[in-house]
C-alpha cells in the first residue's frame, strides 16, 4: 500500500475555479518524488491540499490508509506530514534556536524538543554556529536550512517542499538538495515541487508532471528526464519557470 494515496482530487481556493481537476497519484514511502509542470498546473495547490491548507472539493487523500479529508492542518501535522512552503515563513525577529523550538510546539515534553533541536543542529552545522542570530539576518540558503530543520524537530514521516531552490544561487541550491538527500537516506519520504526541473528530477527517484490540474505523466526520474515530450515542454527552451497557485 502506498504511503499517500491521492484519488481523483479536485481542489481550489475559496469560491474560485478548480485548480486541481482530478489528480490521482500514489506516493511510495521508499522513494522521493519530484513534481514538475508549467505555471498554473496546480503543483503547489496539490501540496496544500494534502496538508489541509486548501479544501478538497471532491476525491480523497489517505495517509497510511487513513483519510485526511476534513482534518485540520495541525491534525495532519501530528500524523507525520510536514509542509515547507516557498515563502520562508520563519519568525524573523526570533533566533535560530527559538525558531526550531516553534517547530516542536505540538510536543508536550520540553526535554524532547531540546534533544531534537540538538539533532537538527548536528545535521546543519551552520545553524549551530548561528543559533543565537535572528532568522532575518541569515542568508537565503541558511533560512531554507532552518525551515528544513524546523520541520525535522517533529521527526516527520513525510516532508513536502515547495520550490526549495527559489531565489537561491546554484551552489546554495545544491547544498539544499544535498541536505534533502541526507533526509532521504534517513528514511523520510520527500515530495518536492521544484522550478529547476532538472535539479529536482536528478534528486528524486520518481517524477510526476502536472498540467491543467491533472497528472499527465509519471515515471522513474531518469525516464521523465529523457522523454522527448517532457524535454520540449518543461526542460527545454519552452520551459516556463516560476511558481503556480
Amino acid at each position: 500500500m502506498a504511503l499517500i494515496e491521492i484519488d481523483d482530487v479536485v481542489a481550489g481556493y475559496g469560491i474560485g475555479p478548480d485548480i486541481l481537476t482530478g489528480v490521482s497519484l500514489k506516493i511510495e514511502a521508499d522513494r522521493s518524488t519530484c513534481i514538475i509542470g508549467p505555471n498554473g498546473a496546480g503543483k503547489s495547490t496539490l501540496l496544500k491540499a494534502i496538508c489541509g491548507l486548501v479544501p478538497i472539493r471532491r476525491g480523497k487523500v489517505t495517509f497510511d490508509g487513513a483519510p485526511l479529508n476534513g482534518l485540520r492542518t495541525d491534525e495532519i501535522l501530528r500524523r507525520g506530514i510536514c509542509f515547507v512552503p516557498q515563502d520562508r515563513s520563519l519568525f524573523p525577529d526570533m533566533t535560530v534556536t527559538e525558531n526550531l523550538r516553534m517547530g516542536g510546539y505540538i510536543l508536550k515534553e520540553r526535554h524532547a524538543v531540546e534533544e531534537r533541536i540538538e539533532e537538527v543542529l548536528g545535521m546543519f552545522p551552520i545553524l549551530r554556529e548561528r543559533r543565537s542570530q535572528y532568522a532575518k539576518t541569515l542568508s537565503g540558503g541558511q533560512q531554507q536550512m532552518l525551515l528544513l530543520g524546523r520541520a525535522l524537530v517533529l521527526r516527520p514521516r513525510v516532508i513536502m517542499l515547495d520550490e526549495p531552490s527559489l531565489g537561491l544561487a546554484p551552489i546554495v541550491s545544491r547544498q539544499i538538495f544535498d541536505s534533502m538527500t541526507a533526509l532521504k537516506a534517513a528514511g523520510i519520504a520527500i515530495i518536492v515541487v521544484e522550478q529547476n526541473a532538472r535539479m529536482g528530477l536528478a534528486f528524486a527517484d520518481w517524477g510526476c508532471v502536472l498540467d491543467l490540474g491533472r497528472l499527465v505523466f509519471e515515471g522513474a526520474s531518469e525516464t521523465v528526464l529523457s522523454d522527448p515530450r517532457i524535454e520540449e515542454l518543461y526542460l527545454g527552451r519552452r520551459r516556463r519557470t516560476g511558481t503556480d497557485g
